[in-house]
Parts: C-alpha cells; structure tokens; sequence
C-alpha cells in the first residue's frame, strides 16, 4: 500500500485538521460574518451602525480589528489543548464582544474627547443589535474552529483520488 505523502500543509489519511489551520480558517470567517452581519442589519434597520455627530468611522474599524485579535487570541488558546472542549466557543465569543464595545469605547472617546458619548454609542450598538452579530459570529466560528480540529474526518478527497479504487 503506498504511503500518503505528509507534510507542513497535508494531514494523513484520516487525520484532523491542524489548530493553526483552523484558526486561520475561523479567523477569516469571523471578519467576514461581522462585515456582512452588520452590513446586512444595517440594510434592514435603515440607518448606520455608528451614526453619532463627530464620531467618525475609525472606531467602529478599529473595533473590529481589536475584536478579531481577541477571537483569535482565545480561539487559539481553546485549540492548542488536546482535546478542546466546545464551551470555548462561548468564551470567544464573550471575549470578542467585549473587546469589541471596549475599543469602541477608548477609540471613540479619544476621537471625539466626549467619554460619554462613546459609552452611548457602545450602548446603542447592543440594543440595537450591531454587537450581537459580533458575539453570533465569534460563536459560530469558534465552534466551527473547534469543531475542525476535534474530527477526524480528514480532507473532503473526489473520488478519482483515491488509488485503491482502480
């Protein structure tokens, strides 16, 4: 039986996927859910996320960047153990959230010198829905992610793949 060649990007036959891999994967998804999320919600609410006077649209960015450092940050920590357990998911998620009204918070106060202001702001997005799809996408990527690394499935393969099927 010949061997099935592994390396640095493939797995063995019925092995799982690596955490770095899913991570990545997850990491990826997680920016695109918010994008879309909001862009979605935004559309079907009919008003901006952020929509206070001198606010500005950086905070709101640099929210999601922190918040997807911190998805990443504790994904990573959840898929670095043996056996990762799906409570994780939860955790990132609460992490993201978090670290999601707080940038929001210390950026829109340093660009709008009003610390009220941004906890108001921070306050809207929950109520009206914006950072919900932020904690949504973390948990539906953080299971996603551990779900990947806990299988083991392998790769999908076609059937003209497999050698032993000649």
């Amino acid at each position: 039986m010949p061997e099935t060649p592994t390396g640095p990007g493939r797995p063995q036959e019925g092995g799982r996927v690596r955490p770095v891999v899913a991570l990545v994967f997850a990491t990826v998804l997680f920016l695109a859910l918010i994008i879309g999320g909001v862009g979605i919600l935004s559309l079907y609410r009919d008003e901006e996320p952020i929509s206070a006077p001198g606010f500005g649209i950086l905070p709101g960015a640099l929210g999601v960047i922190v918040s997807a450092g911190a998805f990443a940050a504790v994904i990573w920590a959840v898929l670095r153990r043996p056996h990762p357990s799906f409570w994780g998911a939860l955790w990132t998620a609460a992490a993201s959230f978090l670290a999601y009204l707080a940038a929001i918070v210390m950026f829109g106060a340093a660009s709008s010198d009003d610390p009220l202001l941004a906890v108001a702001v921070a306050g809207r997005l929950v109520t009206q829905g914006f950072a919900i799809v932020v904690a949504a996408s973390a948990l539906v990527c953080g299971w996603g992610a551990i779900a990947l690394v806990r299988s083991h499935g392998g790769r999908p393969r076609w059937p003209w793949e497999d050698e032993n099927d000649v």
